[in-house]
């Protein structure tokens, strides 16, 4: 792989949000719309003989391995993540109305102290530096600061089915969708605009939902999955919108087994969800080296961080949700657990699936090393 200091990620950093939507993917991925690509002739030649062997909610994968909701923006990205080898691509969370994406940059290189940041931990309210040094795609840790921001149904309907026809044998898109919460939206509005944006997914032909219920982005405090009763009440709505489609739902982390509880039981144990993705990110205030807020606008002085430094926190949360699950006796045929956080080699991905993840996912990891998919395939096969 190229060296670090010059290698370009798959959503380039250095570009804004809609520039990316409309140019990438950037760096190796971007060759990846061209049936002479050398990545991409690699990656694919192992799909013509190989028959998928894992099964992720009930669709037949080559691996249980994929990038989860964030860097794949649209249709093109998606297509290059399948076509690099990464087998389970998720097509960034959409909404039932065009959102703005939050000013630029809102990706930042984040370097906490120890090298791990632990939520609610003094260093995450006090300060963690944030800059454009990005370091080693092994060690390397990102804000993620974007707000959620969507396209119109009209433009990403279409995108979504053209991105699902174009993941080839053995592989899924996962379509990602959340609600939006204005100011004057009573409870009942939100839960339906939760279930107007999962009909519209489904629409698209989309085989597996994943529902959004963890992003510190939008106001401090404001985690959905903070409130497993309403959770609940929305996953209701969704799963008898959408029928025997899976429904997973994405997690922050949360420190105590007694949350979780609280969230199988209001979901996983009445039915209404079938899996959980876990986690999002750490929410941490970032600085400059002067000690100032390194996210520029209101209501950004913390972002969510996501890559290496999250991995302890990922790897810890799978371990209480399995926990969890078996104590409340639910089987393993009626609830699954997909890993993400601070995936970056082939081996992150074995400590997941060890721990009983039946499916791992990399953001951060996969954004700066296109080869990432190849990896697990070469481990797992």
């Amino acid at each position: 792989m190229t060296s670090h200091t010059s290698y370009i990620p798959l959503y380039d950093v250095h570009r804004t949000y809609e520039e990316n939507y409309a140019e990438g993917p950037f760096g190796e991925f971007a060759a990846l719309g061209s049936q002479t690509a050398p990545l991409e002739a690699t990656a694919t030649a192992a799909l013509d003989t190989e028959t998928p062997r894992y099964s992720f909610f009930g669709q037949s994968v080559r691996t249980p391995f994929g990038i989860p909701a964030g860097p794949l923006l649209n249709e093109r990205f998606t297509t290059a993540a399948f076509r690099a080898g990464f087998d389970i691509a998720t097509y960034k969370t959409v909404r039932s109305r065009a959102w703005a994406c939050n000013p630029f940059p809102n990706v930042l290189s984040v370097h906490p102290a120890s090298g791990e940041l632990t939520a609610g931990a003094s260093e995450t309210l006090d300060g963690v530096l944030a800059d454009d040094q990005f370091g080693s795609p092994e060690t390397i840790s990102i804000s993620n600061s974007f707000g959620v921001p969507s396209q119109s149904p009209d433009v990403w309907q279409p995108d979504m089915q053209r991105a699902i026809q174009n993941a080839g044998p053995g592989q899924l898109l996962l379509a990602s969708f959340q609600g939006s919460r204005t100011p004057e939206m009573s409870e009942e509005q939100y839960i339906a605009d939760h279930v107007t944006t999962a009909r519209l997914a489904l629409e698209t032909g989309a085989k597996v939902l994943e529902m959004n219920t963890s992003c510190p982005n939008e106001g401090k405090g404001r985690l959905l999955c903070h409130n497993p009763e309403l959770v609940g009440r929305i996953t209701e709505a969704v799963k008898n919108e959408i029928g025997d489609t899976p429904l997973i739902i994405k997690l922050a982390f949360m420190p105590d087994d007694a949350d979780v509880e609280r969230m199988m039981q209001n979901t996983v144990l009445r039915q209404s969800v079938q899996g959980f993705a876990t986690i999002n990110t750490i929410s941490a205030r970032l600085v400059n080296a002067r000690g100032e807020q390194a996210l520029p606008g209101e209501g950004r002085e913390t972002s969510g961080v996501c890559g290496a430094a999250i991995r302890h926190a990922g790897l810890e949360m799978v371990e209480r949700v399995i926990r969890v699950q078996r104590n409340l006796g639910i089987a393993d045929d009626d609830f699954a657990v997909i890993g993400v956080g601070g995936v970056t080699s082939a081996r992150d991905v074995q400590d997941y699936l060890s721990l009983g993840a039946r499916a791992v996912m990399s953001a951060t990891g996969a954004m700066w090393n296109a080869r990432l998919g190849q990896d697990v395939r070469a481990v797992l096969r």
